[in-house]
């Protein structure tokens, strides 16, 4: 993911709301979300190359995304793990989000930021900081440097996103049309990550399109205090035309302090046109 909005216990009945978009090189193979085969009960994305994803959920209650940092990296450190592993390893392991993360060598993987929790906590960890800390209720914002650096697209996303919670469900098309936003921000706004200017240019928009690289994925997930799961990716070409589009709604299992009587009533996101 290089850019995302994320709520944590903000919404009435959606207690986690993510939305975000995955930039990629096109010529990378990619899945589109579905559940795996070889980890049952794992609903993402695929990288075909390395394995992983950047964005999933599990039937468990676990979920998890990455983003990467825009640094140097030395290309010729084969050892280092694919950043999309960090999100598999956790959505499948049945350590809590804390132990976890207290197992974990980031020094194993390129920068990355990383937000995964369950149905008790979210926390958040980057290969720039020391260990993982909780998340307070509130709504955050992600992309290629640590948690709410005040990037304009990172900042217009996360206010989209407050402005979409503002209802009874989340106006999930309002995220996607925030999530589609091609402009381009004013050079005088332009972080100095060290590519280029053009390519500064370029990065700056909430949704990138170009023939290498661009947006290739623009997802919303979530789930409900009723026990329900949401999960709708769509797809794009290098011309930024969409490609594909897919819904998952399912129930999550029940977890300690989570009964399944609790989870009987069926909240689902609202479409706002």
């Amino acid at each position: 993911m290089c850019v995302l909005a994320f709520a944590w216990r903000v919404h009435e009945h959606f207690p986690m709301v993510i939305a975000g978009n995955r930039d990629e090189f096109h010529e990378r193979p990619t899945a589109p979300a579905h559940w795996w085969e070889d980890q049952p009960g794992l609903l993402a994305g695929r990288d075909l190359r390395e394995g992983g994803t950047w964005m999933g959920l599990s039937r468990r209650g676990r979920f998890a995304v990455v983003t990467n940092i825009r640094e140097q990296v030395d290309a010729g450190n084969g050892e280092l793990r694919s950043r999309g592993g960090l999100v598999t390893d956790f959505l499948a392991s049945e350590l809590s989000p804390a132990a976890w993360a207290a197992d974990l060598d980031t020094r194993n993987y390129p920068g990355f930021n990383l937000i995964f929790g369950d149905l008790e906590q979210a926390l958040y960890l980057s290969s720039h900081g020391i260990s993982a800390s909780a998340l307070k209720p509130g709504v955050y914002g992600l992309s290629n440097h640590l948690l709410d650096t005040p990037w304009p697209k990172l900042v217009t996303t996360r206010d989209v996103l407050i402005r979409c919670l503002d209802a009874e469900n989340p106006n999930v098309d309002g995220m996607f049309r925030a999530l589609a936003d091609p402009q381009q921000v004013d050079d005088a706004l332009l972080p100095e990550t060290g590519v280029p200017l053009e390519w500064e240019r370029r990065l700056s928009s909430v949704f990138i399109v170009h023939p290498v690289y661009g947006t290739r994925a623009s997802t919303v997930m979530m789930w409900g205090r009723s026990g329900e799961a949401y999960l709708e990716e769509r797809s794009f070409t290098s011309s930024g035309e969409k490609q594909d589009s897919r819904q998952f709604e399912f129930a999550l299992e029940a977890s300690p302090g989570h009964s399944r009587e609790s989870q009987t009533a069926s909240v689902r996101p609202r479409r706002h046109r």
